[in-house]
């Protein structure tokens, strides 16, 4: 991908997401999962030989481990996760950390921005979906003259802001499932700052404390497949790695996803070099400048180009089998083998590794080629589905 420096104020309109509902002017959401054939494999389920699960494996009987062998593995289907920010944030939780008063609030409505509206954060694709911007060390009074001055007076229903949470251990969790209650289509959760967060009183931090603080809030965004995004602050004291200048222990970035840090040589620098390192993505550096008019920061340069995965001969022909006119196909692996090989005889995979191999690729047919990719297991054998997923602008036209 060729990224190239632009300025990132948009001039679109707020478009809805494929498959998701646009937000009410009012806080509101359902925990539903996504509608489906219900026979099939749907959110969070897999499908094995020993049967179909839904809403998630079972929960593990404690008192031994419930292991798996690796055939039964692959024999599998997860829920796919789309990318907030293609090639920078992922679903889980994330720490973004800088110095104090190096713009790092500025990138946080930003982003915010951005993924609410569902448009590129400079030339990265993004997942629309709403955004709930935790502002803890702001008041609305300033959140509306900085968001004034970044996006003029154009408002966005899909991005919530609040200045005030309770604590992990006072309520934050079951504010945040009350959020996704009323946000069923929320896409990011950003806690501008961890510290407001922490547990009130405990001053001494340890790593068990740290990571577990972390965990709490990782097991929430994998429970609900979004990213949590942690604003922290770092050290004073200079390293080598740029991660080792975070606050705290390395029990934050254990538990974490991944780290962003924000990092400027001089603090009267325009430029900031902001180092990326993730269990998702490859590590990156990119070079940023802050307009100091708009007070947003600029795409300058990338260290190196974004990694992705060279095309699958199988899988491209997989994404041609839903004829233009119609939204699925259903069939077994041998029929969906017979199909690929009519339309390329090139294509050489067995029938029951193909199964496999579309098992372990749904995340792929789901982010690359548009598909919702399940199977069941019948009295004649296993059928496999293939949903071709709306449209954008379809999706935005049915929900209106």
């Amino acid at each position: 991908m060729a990224l190239k420096k632009e300025n990132a104020v948009p001039d679109v309109t707020v478009g809805a997401a494929t498959g998701q509902h646009p937000c009410n002017s009012e806080i509101s959401i359902s925990n539903d999962a996504p509608a489906g054939n219900e026979n099939f494999a749907g959110p969070g389920a897999y499908s094995a030989d020993a049967g179909e699960a839904k809403g998630g494996e079972n929960r593990p009987d404690r008192s031994s481990l419930q292991e798996i062998s690796m055939t039964e593995l692959y024999d599998r289907v997860y829920e796919p996760k789309a990318p907030v920010v293609e090639g920078l944030l992922y679903p889980g939780t994330y720490i973004f950390a800088g110095s104090p008063k190096v713009g790092k609030s500025f990138f946080m409505a930003q982003l915010a921005y951005h993924v609410a509206a569902g448009i590129p954060l400079w030339d990265y694709p993004v997942r629309q979906g709403a955004v709930l911007y935790l502002a803890l060390e702001d008041d609305y009074a300033r959140l509306q003259k900085r968001l004034s001055r970044m996006f003029d007076v154009e408002g966005n229903d899909s991005l919530y802001l609040a200045t005030d949470a309770g604590t992990m251990a006072d309520g934050l969790e079951a504010q945040l499932e009350q959020f996704i209650a009323r946000h069923f289509d929320t896409a990011l959760i950003i806690i501008d700052t961890l510290q407001r967060i922490r547990e009130i009183g405990r001053e001494q931090y340890s790593y068990a404390k740290d990571y577990e603080l972390i965990k709490l809030l990782k097991t929430f965004a994998d429970k609900h497949s979004i990213c949590c995004l942690v604003v922290h602050h770092t050290r004073k004291m200079e390293a080598e790695d740029s991660f080792d200048m975070i606050s705290g222990t390395n029990g934050l970035l254990g538990a974490a996803d991944g780290a962003f840090v924000l990092k400027k040589k001089k603090r009267t620098d325009r430029t900031a070099v902001l180092s990326i390192v993730g269990r998702d993505q490859q590590d990156q550096e990119l070079k940023l400048e802050f307009d100091q008019e708009r007070c947003f920061w600029k795409f300058i340069s990338a260290e190196a180009e974004v990694w992705r995965d060279p095309p699958d001969p199988v899988l491209e022909a997989v994404s041609k089998v839903i004829p233009e006119n119609e939204k699925t196909w259903q069939g077994t692996a041998t029929e969906l083998l017979e199909k690929l090989k009519k339309n390329d005889p090139e294509v050489s995979i067995a029938a029951n590794a193909l199964g496999r191999k579309l098992n372990v690729s749904a995340e792929r047919l789901f982010n690359e080629y548009g598909l919702r990719f399940g199977n069941m297991k019948t009295h004649e054998g296993r059928l496999i589905r293939l949903t071709r997923l709306p449209a954008k602008a379809e999706a935005k036209e049915n929900l209106e």
